[in-house]
């Protein structure tokens, strides 16, 4: 309208101009037979000129700002468009309705209709690019759930508590009937806290490859409770031992598969090889009476090589996981007449399920069951320093973790887990804080 406006002033000034060539006043006023003033004829076409020119420039400088006008409103489209399609999560659907966008000049709200009545589908604006990172969750096991972003370095310190207790019953003698034993009876009751204190580093090589290297610090608390039972002794015997130093240096590498994209699952390879920088079980001084150690152990004593495949199904709001594991332990000569020993594998299955409660907050629930191989044993080793007879092992533990964003680059990650089988830890608690960089 405005721009109409100005070409019908621009117009009506040129008529005047013409009009006042042509039989204008001033031929009107001035007497018959005398000379016409081209100087003041020559200055009002001058003038009018001025005023035309005048009009041009405010015309182009309308055109402009509707120009720039249009630019902002489509720009305004287009992240409506992209919020849209973030917020249904497969991009812009087709056909959506009218959104009243309120031009920046504060004039009147303009509709932007995602597509015309009756026109074909049509994509509206970008969709949102493709993740490449899985979606964050709290974490509850050994194996993180998100790589580290290309370029960045994370370095997480952490804190772990570990409470198991153990009731040993054992019976050298002759059963004749289950009320009747001939023999000797021995009770050990064994409780022992373990503190882990890390630091680990993991960098993001590309977007799919993270590299990670752990250094824990270990300290542990055993006390061993013993009385013999059908014997002249009726006293407790109490056993107390403690042990702490730099435990197993760990490294590992994970690979992420595939990209994320919408609501397909997400494969993480990884591979851990864990040393014995740690002082092992053999390694430690043992009471000669009672068989008991002397100084706990900070480490296994093996090297062992571990590979897995975590599996990442997002289901907005909550993400579904799961993996499974293989720890290889390899065998050596540990020496002190207890020959070759092999450590038993492990295989580990976990599942669980992640919620975020808010942009900061997430939620985590799961269960993780450890299944230990046999362990053997071979060589010259001597009949005093033979091992009790192997058996194999069933960790089983339900785990409970809480992730919040401190800051952009800093989480506080809280972890329990409560065992729910005999051979397993009574309690755990974890803290994680990882920074990134």
């Amino acid at each position: 309208m405005r721009i109409n406006r100005i070409r019908r002033i621009g117009q009506a000034g040129a008529l005047v101009a013409l009009a006042a060539l042509a039989s204008g006043p001033a031929r009107a006023q001035a007497p018959v037979g005398d000379p016409v003033d081209l100087e003041a004829m020559r200055h009002r076409l001058d003038a009018e000129a001025e005023n035309i020119r005048a009009l041009e420039r405010a015309l182009a400088e309308q055109h402009s700002r509707l120009a720039e006008e249009r630019r902002r409103l489509d720009a305004r489209r287009r992240e409506l468009d992209a919020l849209e399609a973030r917020i249904r999560g497969r991009g812009p659907a087709p056909g959506g309705p009218a959104v009243a966008v309120e031009t920046p000049q504060g004039g009147a709200s303009v509709p932007v209709q995602s597509a015309q009545a009756g026109a074909p589908a049509k994509p509206v604006g970008e969709a949102p690019p493709d993740r490449e990172r899985p979606p964050e969750v709290a974490q509850i096991f050994a194996e993180p759930t998100v790589l580290t972003p290309p370029g960045k370095f994370t370095l997480e310190p952490s804190l772990q508590y570990i409470r198991a207790t153990d009731n040993r019953v054992a019976l050298v003698g002759f059963s004749i009937i289950p009320a009747l034993t001939i023999g000797l009876i021995d009770v050990r009751r064994v409780a022992r806290d373990t503190y882990y204190a890390a630091l680990t580093g993991r960098w993001g090589a590309t977007n799919r490859l993270e590299l990670e290297a752990k250094l824990p610090y270990v300290y542990a608390d055993s006390s061993t409770l013993t009385r013999p039972l059908a014997t002249p002794s009726v006293t407790d015997s109490m056993f107390d031992a403690t042990g702490k130093g730099i435990g197993d240096l760990e490294f590992a590498a994970r690979y992420q598969f595939n990209r994320v994209q919408a609501d397909n699952p997400v494969y993480v390879g990884s591979l851990r090889f864990k040393t014995r920088t740690g002082k092992g079980p053999f390694e430690v001084e043992t009471e000669p009476l009672t068989g008991l150690q002397k100084e706990l152990a900070t480490g296994t004593g093996f090297y062992g090589l571990q590979g897995g495949l975590s599996v990442l199904f997002p289901s907005d709001p909550a993400v579904f996981f799961g993996g499974i594991n293989y720890t290889y332990n390899f065998a050596r000569d540990v020496g002190s007449g207890f020959g070759r020993i092999k450590p038993g594998d492990i295989l580990d299955l976990n599942v669980g399920l992640g919620l975020a409660l808010n942009d900061r907050a997430s939620f985590s629930v799961g269960y993780q069951q450890s299944m230990v191989s046999k362990s053997s044993q071979s060589g010259e080793e001597s009949a005093a320093k033979r091992l009790a007879p192997p058996s194999s092992l069933v960790l089983g533990t339900a785990r409970f973790g809480v992730s919040y964003r401190l800051t952009a680059k800093t989480l506080l990650n809280f972890s329990l887990g409560i065992g729910v089988t005999d051979d397993s830890p009574d309690l755990e608690l974890t803290v994680r804080v990882p920074y990134t960089y």
